[in-house]
């Protein structure tokens, strides 16, 4: 992986964790039917996150 898509992966990362902060304080506001659906949306974003991850330090360790 060149240092490029590393970059890109890593912003990826950063905009993940901005997403799931956005939406879990959000979340605290909202009544029960959208904050399940907020919920689900951050389950998602942790998700995508954590593949992110997973994917960079399979990259670092090859």
């Amino acid at each position: 992986m060149t240092q490029k898509e590393l970059n890109y992966v890593e912003d990826a990362v950063s905009h993940e964790n901005i997403l799931i902060k956005v939406l879990k304080e959000t979340c605290s506001n909202l009544d029960a039917d959208l904050k399940d659906f907020f919920q689900n949306e951050i389950t998602i974003h942790e998700n995508m996150k954590v593949n992110l991850m997973n994917l960079l330090e399979d990259k670092i360790n090859e």
